[in-house]
């Protein structure tokens, strides 16, 4: 039986220093309050500890508001926690070998940051691609340069699995990257350092709503 991909269309990546202080339970119950889908815990800072307690705190609020859980990197932090998954780049851990540790029903994704990765994703074993970045991008100090909206739609005919887009995607942006066949927006900074991240939340969510209908009604000609 196939896993079951989660809704991916505003998918938040954590980040304690874009977050302007607040604690990073706040914002991510916020953000899921304005529709956030699914959340990746991605803790560059703090000790494995420190980031296992976190990762605590986060499963037991999200778990029964049915929103997933993805361990950036981390497949013994994702074991330890018993998240619900695990996000690689291609640096990190084959997916192969995430899969092996974290048993059939965990969800696995992957980094496609451009047409040379597309050999690494095995479908069998990735539930879905994080593609990008897409424009250029402050919140990751080693993003490769951006690929683009016509880049992204050639990766969407080529990718075999769903693909959430990422690397300097707003609202304002993000109709535009849905309607080149992104299935969610992956963001960080857009939520974590707004003012309200439950309004910015909701606003993606509008924005998504809005590259969906563009993709089903595309302009003739």
């Amino acid at each position: 039986m196939p896993r079951r991909v989660p809704d991916l269309s505003v998918y938040l990546v954590t980040d304690r220093l874009l977050s302007r202080g607040r604690a990073l339970v706040d914002v991510v119950l916020s953000a899921v309050r304005g529709g956030a889908t699914v959340v990746q815990l991605r803790e560059k800072e703090g000790s494995a500890r420190e980031t296992l307690e976190l990762g605590r705190a986060l499963l037991h609020r999200l778990r029964p508001l049915g929103v997933p859980l993805i361990v950036n990197d981390r497949v013994d932090l994702a074991l330890a926690l018993g998240a619900d998954g695990v996000h690689v780049g291609q640096g990190d851990l084959p997916p192969e070998v995430a899969r092996r540790l974290l048993g059939p029903d965990a969800l696995v994704g992957l980094s496609i940051t451009g047409a040379a990765d597309l050999p690494t994703l095995d479908p069998a074993v990735v539930d879905y691609a994080g593609v990008g970045p897409i424009f250029p991008t402050g919140s990751k100090a080693d993003a490769t340069p951006a690929l683009g909206l016509e880049e992204l739609a050639r990766l969407r005919r080529l990718l075999p699995v769903p693909i959430v887009a990422i690397g300097g995607i707003t609202a304002a942006n993000a109709p535009a990257v849905i309607a080149a066949g992104a299935d969610g927006v992956s963001v960080v900074s857009a939520i974590c350092s707004a003012d309200d991240c439950e309004v910015a939340a909701s606003t993606l969510v509008r924005a998504v709503r809005e590259g969906l209908a563009r993709r089903a009604s595309p302009p003739p000609g």
